[in-house]
């Protein structure tokens, strides 16, 4: 008995798993759903490359529709008609912008919306225009900015010729001056500071030693603070007047402030004087009896008749209420045979020894 195979069943079945598959793609492209659509005219100023038909349509970046048609405009062969078919709840409006967006690796084309600002209005929608460049690739756009920089440079050939030429001529130019470039930097990285540091020489300034033992011995602590100057001698550098830069000089310092160094060899002469009632500053001991108030009028080489070290002090001795018990001015000055830093030094020395003795005398009579 022979078997008959259900044709009929077979066909059915494979027809109706082709319309199932038709139907699942139909749904991919239609957002997942069938509901109603609504088709909208998309008009583009210029070409659309790569754009086709079943391209998605994108609202804000939601997928909302596809491209169902696409062709020429008859009456302008430069413009691009384009059907679209979104979903009906889609808010588009007349005011609804729209471009052309590149997605992926591979650049596919998509229609891009996005909403406008007439969210509440109605009635038909009218063509949709596209913005001016909404079709240009990112390629395009490379080509087109290429011919505008070639046409730039084609118009200011001229331009750019001489301001080479000019270049050319500014580096032969610094080429030929390498050596006095060299000296201005140089000069420069000196005034600034900068470079090779400068070595400093310091000298000092001698105390005298033969004062004798002291005859004359006052009673009470005297104290001498530090003496008080203008700024010009708050320095540790030699003064000249008139002032001018003198050699050997650059790299002269004393060993402290003109003030500083005054005071600490006033209280070695002292010290060398009487010892034990030697003066000491005011930070060493309370409320000393008396006090040297000392004021630096000058401590310079003057050069105007020939270099000679110059010393000129004001002396105040007050009690311990500001008194002023005696006051006297002390100048001492000595020649320099020599102009230079040590011959200098040793003039000052000598100046200052005959100064020290004086205000020790002095000192020792009004107390």
């Amino acid at each position: 008995m022979e078997t008959r195979a259900p044709f009929a069943l077979i066909g059915a079945f494979v027809l109706a798993a082709i319309v199932a598959i038709f139907g699942f793609v139909y749904w991919l492209n239609n957002t997942g759903g069938l509901g109603p659509r609504t088709s909208y005219r998309v008009q583009f100023e210029g070409s659309v490359p790569g754009l086709l038909v079943g391209a998605a349509v994108l609202f804000n970046g939601i997928r909302v529709g596809e491209v169902t048609g696409l062709g020429l405009a008859p009456e302008n062969p430069r413009r691009v008609n384009a059907t679209i078919s979104v979903a009906s709840a889609t808010p588009v409006h007349a005011d609804t912008k729209v471009g052309l967006e590149f997605q992926g690796l591979t650049g596919v084309p998509v229609i891009a919306l996005e909403g406008g600002s007439l969210a509440g209005s109605s009635g038909p929608v009218p063509t949709l225009l596209a913005e001016p460049g909404a079709g240009q690739s990112m390629t395009q756009a490379a080509r087109d900015a290429l011919r505008r920089v070639d046409a730039v440079l084609a118009e200011n050939a001229e331009p750019l010729k001489d301001t080479i030429a000019n270049l050319k001529t500014f580096s032969e130019g610094l080429a030929r001056n390498t050596g006095k470039l060299d000296g201005i930097v140089a000069g420069l990285e000196k005034l600034t500071g900068g470079g090779t540091p400068v070595q400093k020489v310091t000298f000092d300034l001698r105390a005298p030693t033969d004062l004798g033992h002291g005859t004359k011995i006052w009673k009470g602590q005297l104290a001498i603070p530090e003496p008080t100057a203008v700024a010009m001698l708050q320095t540790q550098r030699m003064l000249f007047a008139p002032v001018k830069d003198y050699p050997g000089f650059a790299e002269f310092l004393w060993a402290d402030s003109i003030p500083k160094l005054l005071q600490a060899r006033l209280i070695d002469s002292f010290e060398n004087y009487d010892i034990a009632h030697a003066p000491l500053r005011t930070t060493d001991v309370g409320q000393p009896d008396f006090q040297l108030l000392i004021d630096v009028r000058q401590f310079r080489i003057s050069t105007e008749t020939g270099p000679v070290a110059q010393i000129g002090l004001s002396a105040r001795l007050v009690d311990k209420n500001g008194k002023v018990i005696a006051a006297r001015l002390f100048d001492e000055s000595q020649k320099i045979g020599v102009l230079d830093p040590a011959t200098a030094v040793s003039a000052f020395d000598d100046a200052f020894g005959r100064l020290a003795k004086d205000v020790i005398a002095w000192t020792a009579q009004a107390l």
